[in-house]
């Protein structure tokens, strides 16, 4: 009977609240959110604002890809318009300097003592045994390396200066960067997973040639921390590596000599 009299009791109070006849729990006012409201309304306005400014008329998301790739095509025209431009100067210089020399004793003497350091100074093309280095960029990820992100599927600036460093260290006589010529004052550069050398761009695979006794070059290649662990990640991420012994050939330096800075030997 009490179970019956409770529910009893239960359903009257159900009804009750049913009908709007229970006392509700007096709402309490939040003076902060209608103070929130206009801010966070005036910042929206102020976001959209700057975000129209900032697209002048055109699209944030809009693919920017061609007018990149289009901007990258004209300046590298212009590079090599200057560089046109530069190597019929240096004609010009070197033919005033010819025609002075002939009557100027002086001007024949600093021309006769450049022409014997052309050589050592990289100026002239040269050819002899040597070994030539070929990096590559790995094929592209599949389902075996999904634990590879996109630098360990690329050649960086570290890897190719890891090579030039270790021939150099070997004895490399001279040496050549995709077929130009690079001295010791050269930088290598990486941009992106492109190789920017003396103003040019250039695209892997990056081939590295050099001249001297191939087995010193190829012993100094293999004990470079720095090779040794572009290796490593030739077997984990297929990345292309390539060493071979020949005969082999250099162009000459045919950039810009002017120097930028210099020290004094001590």
């Amino acid at each position: 009977m009490e179970y019956t009299s409770g529910a009893t009791s239960w359903q009257k109070v159900l009804r009750r609240a049913a009908a709007g006849l229970l006392p509700r729990r007096p709402r309490q006012r939040r003076p902060g959110w209608s103070i929130g409201v206009p801010l966070i309304a005036a910042a929206a306005g102020l976001l959209f604002t700057t975000t129209a400014t900032t697209a002048g008329g055109t699209a944030l998301r809009e693919d920017r890809r061609p007018q990149l790739n289009q901007l990258i095509e004209d300046r590298r025209e212009q590079v090599a318009a200057s560089e046109r431009h530069a190597a019929t100067l240096r004609g010009e210089v070197e033919q005033r300097t010819n025609t002075l020399a002939g009557s100027d004793a002086p001007i024949k003497d600093q021309q006769n003592r450049a022409q014997g350091s052309l050589q050592n100074a990289g100026f002239t093309a040269l050819g002899g045994p040597g070994v030539t280095v070929e990096l590559n960029d790995a094929p592209q990820l599949d389902q075996t390396q999904s634990d590879a992100s996109n630098d360990d599927l690329v050649v960086h600036q570290g890897d190719v200066q890891a090579v030039v460093n270790a021939l150099w260290a070997g004895g490399a006589e001279a040496m050549s960067i995709m077929n130009v010529r690079v001295l010791t004052t050269s930088a290598v550069r990486c941009v992106g997973n492109t190789l920017l050398l003396h103003g040019r761009v250039y695209s892997p695979p990056f081939k590295i040639v050099a001249i001297g006794d191939p087995a010193a070059l190829q012993q100094a290649l293999a004990s470079s921390e720095g090779v040794r662990l572009f290796k490593d990640a030739v077997d984990d991420y297929q990345l292309g590596y390539k060493e071979t012994a020949s005969t082999v050939r250099v162009p000459a330096f045919e950039d810009s000599t002017a120097l930028r800075s210099a020290t004094v030997p001590r």
